[in-house]
């Protein structure tokens, strides 16, 4: 019996050896590339807690000897950006007027595309859906001109107004223009994301509203949106990311001035040279304007691969 049941156990005990080395491996590598990745954040973070003197005469993968906020307060509110130095704290509430808008139309004009184009389907659907998908492809740079001159025109009827009414309704302002370039660009993403979210939402609870005499607008407000959070957080998250880290869009129709947003003053401070270059204060600014989109990954990133996942297979 012994002789028969040795190699079964010899088996078994090298097919766990087997599976234990290979998870070794795995969980070797993802901890090194984890700490590859995760480096240029310690860097940062433990530089912008020393004093000059301890970077100029420590090491740079050190922890800091006496941990110091005042890189961080004079970030916020003393770093030069250009000629003007008030801090960063001006140029982040711009980022925030412009992210929040952005996001939240973006994403409700992207739900009803998303409704429209799944449940309430009209003749050249597939063409008009054909056209958004292919806006996703359209890179930033081949737009820079084109959205120039609707700006201006836009900004030119907002002098017309002004003359007019005594008002421009923020057509011409940068934060407005910035809200409208995004939302434009954005809006194949969140067509695409809340199509397929739809698509795979039973038709069956839109037909027996409808029976029950219920709107378009009243099936959107109660029965779609209410079932669409997974894919809301998505939209949220991937808008929310693109918008506030945008560099691009932000330099070209923000300008220089105080309606610039966080990713351009962060620009400016780092090449504003006063004599010496603060590296503690320049990582402090870094990390402020990597605290938002850090907070909403934290905050709903466990429900991002959830939300893409929900609309992947038809029910």
């Amino acid at each position: 019996m012994s002789a028969i049941t040795s190699p079964t156990v010899e088996r078994s005990h090298s097919g766990s050896n087997a599976r234990w080395i290979g998870r070794l491996v795995i969980y070797g590598l993802l901890v090194i590339f984890a700490i590859l990745y995760l480096m240029p954040l310690f860097v940062m973070l433990t530089t912008s807690f020393k004093t000059m003197d301890e970077i100029q005469n420590g090491n740079m993968l050190a922890l800091p000897q006496a941990p110091t906020f005042d890189p961080w307060v004079k970030a916020w509110g003393e770093a030069c950006v250009g000629l003007t130095c008030a801090g960063i704290k001006g140029y982040f509430w711009n980022s925030i007027k412009m992210v929040v808008p952005a996001v939240a139309i973006s994403t409700i004009m992207g739900a009803l595309n998303g409704y429209i184009l799944t449940k309430w389907r009209f003749p050249g659907h597939t063409l008009v859906f054909g056209l958004m998908l292919f806006a996703c492809f359209i890179p930033f740079q081949s737009v820079l001109l084109p959205m120039a001159t609707i700006l201006g025109s836009l900004g030119r009827f907002g002098v017309t107004l002004q003359n007019a009414t005594g008002f421009n309704f923020g057509f011409g302002n940068s934060t407005v223009n910035l809200v409208f370039v995004h939302v434009v660009y954005g809006l194949g993403f969140t067509t695409l994301f809340f199509r397929n979210f739809y698509e795979a939402f039973p038709t069956e609870l839109v037909r027996a509203a409808q029976v029950d005499g219920a709107s378009f607008f009243q099936i959107f407000r109660r029965i779609m949106l209410p079932n669409s959070l997974p894919i809301i957080v998505v939209t949220v998250i991937y808008q929310f990311t693109n918008i506030w880290n945008d560099f691009l869009f932000a330099s070209a129709y923000a300008g220089t001035g105080d309606s610039m947003p966080m990713t351009v003053a962060l620009n400016n401070v780092v090449n504003t040279s006063t004599g010496v270059v603060e590296y503690n204060v320049n990582m402090a600014a870094a990390m402020i304007a990597a605290v938002p989109t850090l907070i909403v990954y934290i905050l709903a990133g466990r429900y991002f691969v959830r939300g893409l996942m929900a609309g992947a297979v038809k029910g």
